[in-house]
Parts: C-alpha cells; structure tokens; sequence
C-alpha cells in the first residue's frame, strides 16, 4: 500500500515550476517524434499513461488489440510496411511478458519498435508486487536497448534516446520501462528534442575507401559473380543503388527470405529466392560462383547451410551496417563496413561495366529443371486437393505483385515467399529469423496502417493463425480491409514434411483440427468463405480480393504436399533436391 506522504510526494506539484506529468511527457514525446499510432492493451500499471492518452486522442491514435503479442506484432508490420518505428503500449506483468516474442522476432529481423511498458511504483520493485515482473532483465537479450524510468524528470531524455537508437544504424526494438510514480510525478518540462547524438553509440561505421577499391577489383576480374541480399537494402532505402550497382556489372542476384521485394522479381538479374526452400539455381551456383558479394544480409544458416561448405570456391564480399556481421558466420575476403545507402553508389562509380551474359544463362538453364522437376507435376497437378502453389499463381494474377503479402510460418510461408510476385518494395513481411508462429495476421492488420493505400493479405496455415485468431477482433473493430487467405491442410505441415522425410512418416502429434473458420470469421462481423474444390477456387480470390472490407477465405488444400525444392537440414546448398526421392539418407 502507498503511505499518503509518499503519494503526496509523487503528485503533488511546485507551486514556482511550469510543471508537467511524466505521463503527458510520453504524449509530448511521441509527438515530437511524429508518431501518430500505438498498439497497445492497457492496465493498471500503464493506466496513467491511457488516462493522458485520452487528452491526445485526436493526435494519437491507439489500436486496441487482444493480446500484447497481437499489439508488438501488429507494430511490426506497421514499422516493415511504412518504414517508420513502430510504437506499443503495455502493462507491468503478463503485459510486459507477453511482448517478450516480438521482442526477440524484432531483434532479429533488424525492426525499429518503441516498446512502453507500466511497471509498479519505484518503492515496490523487487517486492514481488502484483504484476511486477523485472521487465529490463528479462528483455536485455531481446532488446537493442532498455531503461527503466523512476523518476519523471528522467522521462524526455529516455524517450528521446530511445527512438534514436531504435531506428538509427541497424535498427531493433527498444524497451521503456515506467514505474507508475514516474507517470504521475511532475516535473519541470521545458520542451521535448529529439536526440541526434549519443557519445557512447556510433549507428554507422566509418566507410573505408580501401576496402571499396578492393571489392570493386574482386567484381572487376569476376567471371561468375554473384550477389545475394538481405533486408538491409531495404532498411537503408537504397533500392535505387542497389539496381544501379547490379545492372553496371551484370550480376545475377538472388535474395533471402527478408530480402524480397528490395528487386522485382521479375527484373532480369533477379534469379530467385536462397536458403533451404529457396530456388534451384541461386543456391545450387552458389558453390560455384568465384565472387559472392553479400550486401545486407547475415549469412543465416537456413541461407548457407552447412557453412564448412559453403561457397568455399569463392572470394567473400561483404557489405554491412553492422561490423558485428562481418565474419560472424562466413570469413570475409572485403569486408565493406557502411550504410549500404553510401557504400552502394562508391562500389558502383568504381567498378567497370560488364556483361556475364554465359554465366546468367547457367541460371536460366537451373530455371528450367527447376519448372520440369518441381512445379508441373507436383505443385500444379491435373487433379486432386488444390496445392498451396496453384492458389499463389492465381493471387498473382488478382494482385499483379503489388500488394503486401504478410505469411505467418510454416509451409504457406515457404510457398509464397516462392511463388509471390513483388513489383515494390516492402511487400514481403514475414517472421524470418525467429520463424514466430501467430505473426501473421496481427502483423497484417499493422501493416494495413501502415500503407493503408496497398492492398494487404495474410497468408497463414491453420496453424498459425489459430495461435493469434483473436486478432479477428480489432479488424472488427477498427474495419481495416485486411484479406486473411488460410490454406489449411489439417497438419502443422513443415513439421509434417520434416516427419515424413526424416522420420520415416512418424506424424507425432501434427494433425490439426480447426473450427469453422466462416463461422468464426461471421462472429466477428467478417465476410468469409471456405472453398476445396479446384473450379471453385478462382472464383473463391476473385471474390476476396474484391470484396470492399475485410475478407476470410479459407482454402482446403491437400493434406501431405510437400514443399521443394529443400535444402536437407546438415547439406551443402549444393546438395539442394527437387523432389522427395533425391533425397539420400545421412
């Protein structure tokens, strides 16, 4: 319990300051910031933040959603669709906790979030209070960086660092921790500024012109260059560069699953997708490449495979933001610190032109095997269930590879990260590097804020989506026109496929029963339908895409397809495999 002199301390103003409450510091600060939406789920420890909400709420606008993870999520997609930080309020507690798996799937993925969480009053931390939970501890390894405010007077410079950091350099999530004194504490409050500067913080490594005149020798004397790129040409919206860079040298370029959408996929040097579901080619010329430039990406496992072979054969160039990148999985023959923002244009005014018209054609040839091993008879088939690949070549043809695709994880995910058509950037929001199953469609519903003028779709599995279904209500509640397609194939399907292949068809516990979702869906005010057979299917998109509002549409397709081409888990990417009977035992 507060004792009245301590409450008094904590409200009671000067009578000689120009006084303002911690809380009304936070609306002050975000602002400032240009922030003008917030996810979030409120409660008591955060309830004098929401009660200073209320005088800005034609200013800010908040998003109430289901569940905290809903609300970190749905801020994420708002952050990779409109390249701005995203913003989530949440209490002390559960409220705080349940933000800790967005938290590590926004550390990983390099997303800019302001994460401001309630916590109990400062005399009370470390007394197992109700709800109070050592939030700082628990999220340091999840967070770019955190701070726990007790004193009001500490609120304008926290909050200002804390937008900094987040989406300077490398962008991630940082946390601010509030104790309720500090919000309803007043203070002298002379003015929010932004924060330009920290001295211990440096966001962007110093370029080192030799090491731009070394990798332009390196891609001057390649005779089979190839590049591969994350989200860092994204993250540093140097899509422009990057096309010129590729197009001066006439190097075929292959993306990770975070990298797509950065260039068309149709752009004649783009050849697909890498990692252990990605296409034939850029994985299969990797191991025979002699320049790798590697330009905003992490060398992932699920892209190298095993890394003792992995282009071994090759000079190692690589481009980063990050200095911690560099080396951290594969040796670096170059290593180009920077922004690749400006570190793009100098390697692109050193190099010569040139032309790899022989080598780009290997591409083309791995293409073809790929469309006769993989796509006719076992992704397109004559009859039977519909497959996931078919339902994405008809959406692309709806969509024209100008909406947003957002997958949660699973097959569904590999699939249309496969076969999706993406004409701009910032198309492509997925759960990469912590693979969070229930991402989608509260990331969705936030990236339909984000770029509210572009269609969204949320392509999740059964799975997944029952993970965060009741996200269903804030589309109910706020109308966002978010087309949610579920293939449901009765099965928690990657593990399936892992099952089948690798453990001799021992399905432990992966089939997977669903509601009605048009049921579920009309409970919640959404118009949606369910279809399975093949003639009903492109009348089932067509009415989806279409439909003026939010729109569910659930898709049977069959129970035990399998997703290729497949990296085995412990292979070369050289050792990718086509179909199921290429697959060799360990």
């Amino acid at each position: 319990m507060i004792s009245p002199a301590h409450y008094a301390d904590v409200v009671t103003p000067s009578d000689t300051l120009t006084l303002e409450s911690g809380s009304r510091i936070v609306m002050h600060a975000l602002l400032a910031e240009e922030v003008n939406l917030i996810f979030g789920y409120p409660g008591g420890a955060i309830m004098p933040i929401y009660d200073a909400l209320y005088d800005f709420k034609d200013d800010l606008q908040h998003i109430l959603v289901r569940h905290e993870q809903g609300a970190i999520h749905a801020a994420q997609g708002y952050a990779r669709a409109s390249g701005r930080t995203g913003v989530v309020f949440a209490t002390s507690g559960p409220g705080a906790t349940n933000l800790v798996t967005g938290l590590a799937d926004a550390m990983i993925d390099s997303t800019p979030l302001v994460c401001i969480t309630g916590q109990v009053f400062a005399h009370l931390l470390g007394t197992d209070a109700f709800q109070e939970t050592d939030v700082i501890n628990i999220t340091t390894p999840v967070t770019k960086w955190n701070y726990q405010v007790t004193d009001a007077s500490e609120m304008a410079g926290a909050l200002a660092r804390a937008f900094y950091i987040a989406a300077s350099g490398r962008p991630g999530p940082v946390l601010i921790d509030i104790t309720k004194n500090a919000q309803l504490q007043q203070t002298d409050f002379e003015g929010y500024e932004k924060c330009s500067r920290i001295r211990s913080y440096r966001p962007k490594p110093v370029i080192r012109p030799a090491y731009i005149s070394e990798a332009a020798a390196l891609i001057d004397r390649a005779e089979r260059p190839l590049v591969v790129f994350g989200q860092g040409v994204m993250l540093g919206k140097a899509e422009k560069e990057f096309i010129d860079f590729i197009e001066k040298a006439d190097l075929p370029s292959a993306w990770t699953i975070m990298g797509m959408g950065a260039l068309p996929t149709d752009h004649p040097l783009a050849v697909g997708m890498l990692g252990m579901h990605g296409n034939y080619g850029p994985n299969l010329l990797t191991n025979q490449c002699d320049v790798l430039i590697a330009v905003g990406m992490r060398f992932d496992d699920r892209v190298t495979g095993r890394l003792d072979k992995y282009a071994t054969q090759a000079k190692i160039i690589h481009l980063d933001i990050d200095p911690a990148e560099i080396d951290k999985n594969i040796k670096a023959t170059v290593p180009v610190w920077g922004d690749c923002k400006e570190t793009l244009p100098l390697l692109t005014e050193a190099i010569q032109k040139k032309s790899h018209v022989a080598w780009r054609q290997k591409f083309a040839e791995c293409h073809v095997r790929e469309m006769d091993k993989v796509i006719t008879p076992e992704q397109f088939p004559a009859g039977g269930p519909i497959t996931m690949a078919e339902v994405m070549h008809q959406l692309n043809q709806y969509t024209g590879g100008e909406a947003i695709i957002v997958t949660d994880v699973g097959q569904h995910q590999m699939v249309a990260c496969r076969y999706a058509v993406m004409n701009q950037s910032r198309s492509n929001i997925t759960s990469g590097g912590l693979g969070t199953m229930g991402f989608g469609l509260p990331a969705a519903i936030g990236a339909k804020f984000g770029a509210p003028h572009r269609m969204v779709i949320a392509i999740v599995g059964d799975g997944g989506i029952q993970m965060t279904i009741q996200e269903l209500g804030t589309i109910m509640q706020t109308g966002m026109k978010v087309k949610v397609l579920i293939l449901n194939n009765e099965y928690l399907g990657m593990v399936r496929q892992w099952q089948e292949l690798f453990h001799d068809h021992r399905y432990s516990f992966v089939q997977m029963s669903s509601p009605d979702y048009v049921q579920v869906a009309n409970g919640y005010h959404i118009m949606a339908a369910s279809v399975s057979a093949r003639e009903d299917l492109t009348p089932a998109l067509e009415k989806m895409i279409y439909h003026d509002g939010p729109y569910l549409l659930e898709i049977k397709v069959g129970k035990e397809n399998n997703i290729f081409p497949m990296v085995p888990t412990g292979r070369s990417v050289s050792e990718i495999v086509l179909c199921k009977e290429e697959i060799r035992p360990s």
